[in-house]
């Protein structure tokens, strides 16, 4: 059996496409397969039109959670809910083609693969997007210690024993991804070209997307403190110039006396000292969220 979670938020221009292309795409494989779409609190018309498909194929079934809880916390949702030996992750807005499962599956099928993950070799976003997506991607690749993380988002295909070892890891803010390449196993992957939406507009927002960034490289990635560390190494080499450069001026130039160094400190050590609570801050953030312990979704109804 193949399971093929989807999550979707205000979607409804798209749903009839998904149930069409997916249901195609999947039936080439094999009958025996559920398609898992998971509403994340959409305020449109999206569930009804989930429903409707769910009447015209029962293997179309959604899982409705009580709110919007977010991206990842969806996928994890339709994840914990698969049943398949086989589990697939697609995105709802179609740019991931569902066609490119049947490549997965035969991956996985023929060289003894757990998990295979689409690479993606174009995509089709604006030049600025692009650029702001190609600057994570470096980042994530060079300082997480996961050499094969570029142009790798959420579609993939695994097996059950790859999909037990993802959930049984409780982190609260999560970067599947990420996620993905740690559990280990014999990972392989297709490359494929990321298409255009076909209808709607992107849902994940510039400030969604820079927050999903910033889970990704604060979880994975000792950066942030590196950069603490890089930051105040060169603030002091740069403080000590400027202050040879002061003393240099007091003697034989015209600065007034006590005021350029005094400015000078209180103005530098104040930024780098903003920098360093800025970072601990998300740190903090993120352990206070791991220590609350709540949930990362709560279902409302499970239409199977």
């Amino acid at each position: 059996m193949i399971s093929l979670v989807i999550p979707v938020y205000n979607e409804e221009s798209l749903v009839d496409l998904l149930f069409e292309r997916t249901i195609a795409s999947l039936s080439t494989i094999t009958e025996d397969f559920e398609i898992i779409c998971v509403d994340d609190g959409s305020s449109d018309n999206t569930l009804s039109k989930l429903l409707s498909c769910y009447k015209k194929d029962k293997r179309f079934k959604v899982l409705v959670l009580s709110r919007n809880f977010g991206h990842q916390a969806a996928y994890t949702a339709g994840l914990t809910y698969a049943k398949g030996e086989y589990v697939a992750m697609m995105d709802g807005d179609l740019q991931d083609p569902p066609e490119v499962i049947k490549s997965m599956y035969e991956k996985l099928l023929n060289e003894d693969y757990d998990i295979v993950y689409g690479k993606r070799i174009t995509r089709k976003e604006g030049i600025a997007k692009k650029t702001l997506i190609k600057i994570f991607h470096w980042l994530f690749k060079n300082f997480s210690n996961i050499d094969k993380a570029d142009n790798v988002g959420n579609f993939s295909m695994m097996n059950n024993r790859a999909l037990q070892a993802l959930l049984s890891i409780g982190e609260k803010n999560r970067y599947l991804p990420g996620l993905r390449f740690f559990v280990g196993y014999n990972q392989g992957f297709v490359e494929y070209d990321r298409l255009e939406r076909d209808s709607g507009e992107a849902k994940m927002s510039f400030n969604k997307l820079v927050k999903l960034a910033f889970d990704a490289i604060f979880s994975f990635s000792d950066l942030p403190i590196k950069f603490c560390l890089f930051t105040g190494v060169i603030g002091i080499i740069i403080f000590f110039s400027a202050g040879v450069y002061v003393l240099l001026d007091k003697f034989f130039g015209s600065a007034l006396y006590g005021w350029s160094s005094t400015v000078l400190s209180i103005y530098f050590l104040g930024s780098v000292q903003l920098v360093f609570l800025g970072i601990i801050g998300e740190y903090v953030h993120r352990i206070y969220k791991e220590v609350q312990n709540r949930p990362l979704f709560i279902v409302r109804e499970f239409v199977n």
